[in-house]
Formats: C-alpha cells, sequence, structure tokens
C-alpha cells in the first residue's frame, strides 16, 4: 500500500526529460540550420578581407623594395666615375633611399591593415562610431604627450624627402655645424671639426644651410701698402691664377677662373685687394690656403710688401741708429739760457740779517 502510494505520488521523470531534451536539440539544429549561412558568409567575408589585406601588403612592400634597391644600383653604377663623384653620393643615396622606403613600408602596412581591421569588426556588426571616437580622443592625447616626438618624425620625413642635406655634406644647423654622418627620421648625426659628435634633433632645426650643394666660392683679401701699384698687384696675382689653374688637383677642384675683384677697402696706409673664385663644394678652403700661399711667395719675389710686417717707425730706426735716439735737452747745459732761467735765485747777505 504504501508503495503504490509513493509510486503514485512520485511518477518517473524520464520520459519529461527525454522530450525536453528531444525539444532543445530540435531546437538547436533548426537555430544552426537558420544561422550556418550567415556564418559561413562572415567567415569567408573575414577570409577575404584578410587574403587580400595580406597579399596587397606583400606586394606594396615588395615593389617599394625593388624601387630602393634600382635607386641604390643606379647610384652606385655612376659612382665610380669622375661625374658621379661630383653628382651622387652613394652613401648619402642609399641613407635616404632607406629610410624613404622604411617609411613608405611602415605607411603602407599600418594603412592597410588598420583598413582590414575594421572592416573585420564591421563585419561582425560591431558598432564602430564608439571605437573610432575613442581612437581620435586617445591619438590627441598622444600627439599632446609626444608633440616633440612627433614634430622630430615629421621634420625628419620632410627633410629627407625634399632631399635638404646628406651623408657627406657639411652643413650649418644653427645649434651645431659639421658634416653630416647619419640622417635618421628622428635624429641627425654631425661630425665637428674638432671630431665631436654631435646628435641634433630634426624638430630643434629652424633653419640649415647646406655647404656642399652647388658651388662655392673661395675669396681671398690681400693687404697691401697704399704705395704699390695696383697694376703691377693685378698682374702678379693673375700669374698666381694662371699657374694655379694649371696645376693638379687645382684645375680640377676650380669650377671659374680666379679674378681679381678689386679694392675692397682703402686707408692711409693699406688697401685690401679682393681675390675670388668659383670652387668645387667643400674646397673652398684649400683653395683659399693654397691661393694665399701662392700670392705670399710671388709678391715676395716681386718685392711687393704685404701689410702686417715690421712697422714703419720700427723699419726706420733699423736703418737709421740715431732715429731712435731723443733730441739732446737744453736743460743739458748749466750755461744754457734755459738752464740759467731756471736756476734759483741766491738770497742776498743784508737781506738774511
Amino acid at each position: 500500500m504504501s508503495w503504490s502510494v509513493l509510486l503514485a505520488a512520485d511518477p518517473s521523470p524520464e520520459p519529461a526529460s527525454l522530450d525536453e531534451a528531444a525539444k532543445q536539440a530540435g531546437d538547436a539544429a533548426s537555430w544552426v540550420e537558420q544561422n550556418w549561412s550567415t556564418w559561413l558568409n562572415t567567415g569567408l567575408r573575414i577570409a577575404l578581407i584578410l587574403v587580400v589585406a595580406l597579399v596587397l601588403r606583400m606586394l606594396l612592400r615588395r615593389a617599394l623594395t625593388k624601387l630602393i634597391d634600382r635607386m641604390n644600383r643606379s647610384a652606385q653604377a655612376v659612382a665610380g666615375t669622375a661625374l658621379g663623384g661630383l653628382l651622387v653620393n652613394a652613401e648619402r643615396r642609399r641613407q635616404r633611399s632607406e629610410a624613404i622606403g622604411s617609411v613608405l613600408r611602415s605607411v603602407s602596412s599600418f594603412v592597410i591593415l588598420g583598413t582590414a581591421g575594421l572592416m573585420i569588426l564591421g563585419a561582425f556588426k560591431i558598432d564602430l562610431a564608439p571605437l573610432l571616437a575613442s581612437a581620435g580622443v586617445a591619438g590627441v592625447a598622444i600627439g599632446f604627450g609626444a608633440r616633440n616626438l612627433v614634430t622630430d618624425f615629421l621634420s625628419g620625413v620632410f627633410m629627407i624627402m625634399e632631399d635638404q642635406y646628406g651623408v657627406g655634406d657639411s652643413v650649418d644647423a644653427g645649434v651645431a655645424s659639421g658634416e653630416v654622418i647619419e640622417v635618421g627620421l628622428r635624429v641627425t648625426k654631425l661630425r665637428g671639426d674638432s671630431g665631436e659628435i654631435w646628435y641634433v634633433r630634426n624638430g630643434e632645426i629652424k633653419r640649415i644651410g647646406n655647404l656642399s650643394q652647388g658651388w662655392a666660392t673661395a675669396a681671398v683679401d690681400v693687404m697691401v701698402r697704399s704705395s704699390e701699384d695696383l697694376d703691377h698687384v693685378r698682374s702678379v696675382i693673375g700669374e698666381v691664377a694662371d699657374g694655379l689653374a694649371k696645376s693638379e688637383p687645382w684645375n680640377e677642384q676650380l669650377w671659374g677662373p680666379v679674378e681679381v675683384l678689386g679694392l675692397n677697402e682703402v686707408l692711409l696706409d693699406s688697401m685690401t685687394v679682393r681675390v675670388a673664385a668659383k670652387t668645387m663644394p667643400g674646397k673652398a678652403l684649400g683653395v683659399e690656403r693654397e691661393l694665399r700661399w701662392r700670392i705670399k711667395q710671388a709678391f715676395d719675389a716681386a718685392g711687393i710688401r704685404i701689410v702686417g710686417g715690421l712697422p714703419p717707425t720700427l723699419e726706420e730706426a733699423l736703418l737709421d741708429p740715431t732715429a731712435g735716439m731723443a733730441a739732446p735737452s737744453a736743460y743739458a747745459s748749466a750755461t744754457s739760457p734755459q738752464s740759467l732761467a731756471a736756476t734759483p735765485i741766491a738770497p742776498q747777505a743784508n737781506m738774511a740779517k
């Protein structure tokens, strides 16, 4: 009796659980059947986006690499010639092309992969407006926090693309001057005249003076006495200029004739003659030194005196030993009128009493 009551009060749940499980399985199968096409479509879209992005990135990077290699080969092809040594600096072209290629590869990868990522998020039906707004705010914050770094980077990119200077150039950057040994996107390395290395941030360079582009001017000022014959001085300097233009290696470094520009300054005891010549970039200092050397030798041989030697008074003293002696004084003789007038009057005897 008790067992029958218990069985009637607690029926077995197995038929109900089986029916529920079957119902859930049917619902799941129907849900999968309804959504599998959407999943397949989304997966194929994501796969297609990734494949297209990766292939496009690979092709673009390969094209940039070939372009940079071609630029380097063209620079190396003429680097060994005489004209190529003047117009092309292989190391400068290599660093410039590598820097530009690195920037272009980074920018292209960022644009392609960033666009692919946004398209993938859009395929998942994700609202991109809050994400883009957050990215814009974060970009502004990073820009304000790292504005010096951004300024250095952008300045370096434009300097390299505009070819304002390169490796081997002698430049005056305002804060430092010297020979460029490395050009980077953030820092430029200069070697000073004493061998020191300057690390100059590209954003700090407000103006740049390139002393190695185009041509240079070698100018020499020669000071001679105002009594010298100007025609004779001009003829002697002309002979020096002809000899310099015909000798090695100055004939290659001179890009124009050595000219006497005329008098730069005229004083009572001296006059300054300016001599100038157009030279190869970076060779002006050597040409100036050689010009001074040869002009001094030619003036000595021609008897032209350059101002800066012995002062005229000292030269006259050496020619006349008595010229440096003082004139005899009238007070040296006790019987001279000047000495008698300067002698004190002796007191008289009756006045003393």
